[in-house]
């Protein structure tokens, strides 16, 4: 079977749609797993009651069977900091005291297994005390060096069991495909757990907003891109939830919100991420460094009444704005007195994370001028997914007119990713 290059699957990423399909999808703040077109307020804390029964996660499902689909293998597991069971106890711990397991080695991806490291950056490798373990680093591992290390680790199954964002720039769902690709040229075969939170920024054609749980992913990973990329499929299996709808928000779920990543603390930011992160290309600051990632954006020569102001008057949905002044305490802008916007969700079942992006993109971009863009502008064009925003932002389209670029893409990732649903 003839094999296609990583470029020509990102080649192939940039012709499909920005948005999530079916209006449904998208972060693992809103609705549930899979995340959705509406936005959702922070988690409840814990001592609130829950409104209906806990859902069972996949790796509360698999200790259910008694690790039955682990037995007389040596595993290995992909987690982190946010990878644990209903008690918030890290599901290592729970393997490595399980008499029927063989915990043989702990991988971690990017922030690392214990996600102490800032984005872009991973843990050494190490070894686990608890565990006595040898944890791995294969954040941005591919091809030969990671099917090394996986070699090298002398496991006989690979497990994974982190937490997605719903947003196709989040890099943990990419360490997954290329784990699936490592593993189905090695023979190795893949469990995948559905936890309930659901370049290297996109490695293959999925919408930027793609509303599916990571095992769902891993189907349509396993069935369209595999047998190209890695000359077969993966041997795949897949732990499902129970108990989880999609139409569930974050706190219907009776889960408690681990951060699976230091600039993702709640489920709202994770709601808001989708649009706001395509600011990561630009010259402005996402509020990283600040107690609001991802809901403040700003620049140091931009005035924030301003385009406050011109972001309300566009008219987007569920959403308000307000000027703030921040100082982040982290690069690209540490210690930079910044003035920007306030982005905060009203209204969560009509908040549309991506069209705020866009529209903020639209006004911020005639503000800052030609100077808004980051380098030349390939940090954007790369997260995006396609070369045809940033030209047509340049020229002032607005966010209406953005997405009738993509709305054809769109349609076909919606057929697709309907294929591969578990829910």
């Amino acid at each position: 079977m003839t094999r296609i290059s990583r470029r020509a699957l990102a080649t192939r990423a940039s012709k499909l749609a920005l948005q999530a399909a079916v209006g449904v999808g998208g972060a693992m703040a809103t609705r549930g797993a899979t995340a959705t077109a509406h936005a959702a307020p922070p988690a409840p804390t814990s001592c609130q009651k829950q409104a209906t029964a806990p859902v069972k996660t996949g790796f509360e499902k698999l200790r259910d069977a008694n690790y039955a689909p682990l037995k007389g293998h040596k595993v290995g597991v992909i987690a982190n900091v946010a990878s644990v069971d209903a008690a918030l106890r890290s599901i290592v711990d729970c393997l490595h005291d399980a008499p029927s397991v063989q915990l043989h080695a702990v991988f971690g991806p990017e922030h690392g297994f214990r996600g102490s490291m800032r984005e872009g950056f991973s843990e050494p490798e190490t070894q686990d005390p608890q565990t006595g373990c040898t944890v791995y680093d294969i954040y941005a591992k591919s091809g030969d060096a990671l099917k090394s290390i996986l070699k090298k680790s002398g496991i006989t199954l690979l497990m994974f069991d982190v937490q997605d964002t719903g947003s196709r720039f989040y890099t943990y769902i990419w360490t997954l495909f290329d784990c699936m690709a490592a593993c189905a040229q090695l023979g190795l075969p893949l469990l995948v757990l559905d936890p309930a939170l659901s370049s290297f920024v996109g490695r293959a054609p999925i919408a930027l907003r793609h509303g599916m749980t990571v095992a769902e992913l891993a189907r349509l990973f396993n069935a369209a891109f595999m047998p190209a990329l890695a000359g077969k499929a993966a041997t795949l299996d897949v732990v499902r939830m129970e108990g989880w709808q999609r139409s569930m928000f974050f706190e219907d779920t009776g889960l408690t919100w681990c951060p699976p990543s230091p600039n993702m603390p709640s489920a709202l930011t994770a709601l808001v991420y989708p649009g706001t992160c395509l600011f990561e290309g630009t010259s402005f600051s996402v509020g990283r460094g600040t107690t609001m990632p991802f809901l403040y954006l700003g620049s140091a020569g931009v005035d924030g009444r301003i385009w406050a102001e011109q972001a309300a008057a566009a008219g987007c949905a569920g959403a308000a704005f307000r000027d703030v002044w921040f100082t982040p305490q982290v690069d690209p802008f540490k210690n930079t007195l910044l003035h920007g916007l306030h982005c905060a969700v009203m209204d969560r079942t009509v908040f549309d994370p991506v069209a705020t992006g866009m529209t903020l993109l639209s006004t911020g971009r005639r503000l800052a001028g030609p100077a808004f863009w980051r380098g030349n502008g390939k940090t954007f064009d790369q997260l995006c997914g396609s070369r045809k925003i940033r030209p047509l932002l340049d020229h002032g389209a607005d966010a209406t007119a953005l997405a009738a670029t993509w709305q054809a893409d769109l349609d076909r990732f919606r057929a697709l990713r309907h294929t591969h649903l578990l829910y």
